[in-house]
């Protein structure tokens, strides 16, 4: 078997797909993206096709070892997901060509299904109580909402007593038996994260996510020794090398590798495996489109320590088109009681229908990260 064509579709809202074809009729689907750098991505999936063209499918690992190595320079997030999503469509074709799903292929699951969390509120957190009483009466037993707007490093405490008002309301709408995450996106520094999360502890969160950014993740351990949420990181690490001082620093408690930017299944099984010797828990980061949430339930359905995944139905970037649509067979994330079964089908288990990926790939997308400025003028984190 071997591969003869890749081929790339921008699609809205803000997705790249990828489809691998080989000479024995198997295609595979993965899904490469860095949201708001398609276009980058795209150009180094087509760059990455050039090895891989004529090559044997089924190599995995070499290939995966050639893309990461060969290349001199190394990591980051627009080659470690141009990397991912050729994984996910190399599995995919593995899986198609045996016959079986992509965890038989690493193991066998020790899992039938994962609880899901759903999303609530917007990139600016608002009406956050009744989008949490509407997500619990759909059956979902967690949710994860954005905790502030943006903050000055050092910024009035009248922004701190909002945050948390907004984090007391939900709270009280779902009672206490509902988990809650608390995004900080990145957007929150060193003083106003340790007052934040202080401030946060009598609600009990499932977990805090990103209290400052990966790049000063140095600050995490005086942030974790503040209280007793679990703290949540990962979703801008790329690879097991990132994630190695995370684990030898201690203060992370649940990791968000996200399948596609963190290498794909090949590397983030590598990954939780390493977060398990460390008693580190796992819940990988998806907001994103049906290929990568199959791929997420391939690794949580041999992954001891994943205990949540991240779906995006219904978030707020998915205006254009939602996870199901590009699904032809739109009962394989079968949501219950708030878990995801895990798929059985051969290969990641989802059918992308094709027809439609092409037709909105005419319209492509050009989403673009916001740009967010404080009061000042001074650029302020998203």
């Amino acid at each position: 078997m071997k591969i003869i064509s890749l081929t790339t579709y921008i699609v809205p809202p803000r997705w790249l797909f990828l489809k691998i074809e080989t000479d024995a009729g198997v295609t595979g689907w993965g899904e490469p993206v860095v949201e708001g750098r398609a276009l980058t991505v795209e150009a180094a999936v087509k760059e990455l096709g050039d090895y891989l063209i004529g090559k044997d499918p089924r190599l995995i690992e070499d290939h995966w070892t050639v893309m990461h190595r060969g290349g001199f320079y190394r990591g980051g997030p627009i080659l470690m997901s141009a990397i991912a999503g050729i994984d996910q469509a190399l599995w995919d074709i593995k899986g198609k060509a045996l016959g079986v799903p992509v965890h038989e292929l690493l193991g066998g699951k020790l899992r039938d299904s994962i609880k899901v969390y759903s999303w609530i509120g917007g990139d600016r957190p608002a009406e956050v109580a009744d989008g949490a009483r509407e997500v619990v009466a759909r059956g979902f037993q967690a949710l994860k909402m954005n905790g502030t707007e943006e903050l000055q490093i050092v910024d009035s405490h009248d922004r701190i007593d909002a945050a948390v008002e907004r984090v007391a309301m939900v709270r009280e709408a779902v009672g206490s038996n509902i988990g809650i995450a608390v995004d900080f996106h990145g957007r929150v520094h060193r003083p106003m994260a340790r007052m934040l999360v202080k401030e946060l502890e009598p609600y009990r969160l499932m977990f805090i996510e990103e209290p400052v950014l990966s790049e000063n993740r140095e600050a995490l351990k005086e942030i974790a020794a503040l209280g007793s949420t679990p703290i949540a990181l990962g979703e801008r690490l790329y690879s097991r090398w990132d994630f190695k001082s995370v684990f030898e620093q201690g203060a992370v408690d649940i990791i968000q590798p996200d399948l596609s930017h963190a290498g794909g299944i090949t590397e983030c099984r590598k990954i939780a495996v390493m977060a398990e010797a460390y008693d580190i828990a796992v819940a990988p980061h998806c907001p994103l489109g049906p290929i990568a949430l199959a791929a997420c339930l391939q690794l949580d359905a041999v992954s001891y320590n994943c205990f949540i995944q991240e779906q995006s139905l219904g978030i707020h970037y998915n205006a254009a088109n939602d996870l199901l649509d590009y699904a032809a067979n739109k009962d394989v994330f079968r949501y219950e009681d708030g878990y995801v079964a895990i798929p059985d089908g051969p290969g990641l288990g989802v059918e992308i229908d094709e027809d439609y990926v092409k037709e909105r790939a005419k319209e492509g997308h050009r989403w673009r990260n916001p740009v967010w400025r404080h009061k000042d003028g001074s650029f302020a984190e998203w």
